[in-house]
């Protein structure tokens, strides 16, 4: 009946044969009329499905779920709910950079240069070996990517996780910087995205602190949308 009067379809719906008789002694074909009066409505109207999605977002969204987005909006948008994660709690963090690299002690310096290049421009950043949260690894490094802005990928050497992590980064809408040591170790789906190469030894590092902290900057100047959670 409410959505018959945000609708202007209320005769329409008090038309539908059974639709109160059914709901009021909760027969089986109570579904089916409400589909009959649903196809009414759209008849005189198409873009009365807006409208109805609309009232059931506000009026049930609360009691099936919550709808997080940590991306900005470019048109079309999808959710989903992860099947593997749990959605952290806390929100976006406008100024969190997360870094997904291998877990080995040679990339260590790698990590302070990176660590550098974001605090010379006001971003903090963090990776998964910086936070326990929960005993499952995997959930701490969703739960880094989900908070994060933006997510820096070290393809060094072909490492599985870092490319799992970079799909997870991707499918959030996240901005993803890429870093390699090697052209080659860029998987050949984003080698169409623009990357920052550099060598592993002191002058190799310095460089890259530079060039990422100006990539950071130029996001920052302008290139980064503003959004939180919703």
């Amino acid at each position: 009946m409410e959505l018959g009067l945000y609708t202007g379809c209320s005769n329409e719906i008090d038309s539908t044969h059974r639709l109160y008789q059914s709901y009021r002694f909760g027969d089986d074909d109570y579904s089916g009329c409400v589909l009959s009066a649903i196809k009414k409505m759209l008849a005189v109207d198409p873009a009365n499905l807006a409208v109805m999605e609309d009232y059931v977002a506000d009026k049930f969204g609360a009691a099936v779920g919550e709808t997080v987005s940590t991306a900005p909006s470019r048109g079309r948008s999808i959710s989903f709910t992860p099947s593997v994660f749990e959605v952290p709690d806390e929100p976006t963090d406008p100024r969190l950079v997360a870094v997904m690299m291998p877990f080995a002690p040679e990339f260590n310096a790698v990590y302070q240069a990176i660590q550098m290049a974001c605090g010379n421009v006001g971003f903090q950043c963090k990776r998964a070996s910086d936070i326990w949260n929960h005993q499952i690894v995997i959930q701490d490094v969703f739960s880094l990517i989900f908070r994060a802005q933006i997510v820096i990928c070290d393809f060094t050497g072909k490492n599985s996780n870092v490319f799992y992590e970079a799909g997870i980064a991707h499918t959030l809408g996240k901005i993803v910087i890429p870093l390699t040591q090697s052209k080659g170790d860029i998987p050949f789906d984003i080698q169409h995205h623009r990357y920052l190469a550099y060598l592993s030894n002191t002058e190799g590092l310095t460089k890259l602190r530079d060039d990422l902290s100006g990539r950071l900057l130029t996001l920052d100047g302008g290139d980064l949308p503003r959004w939180g959670q919703s």
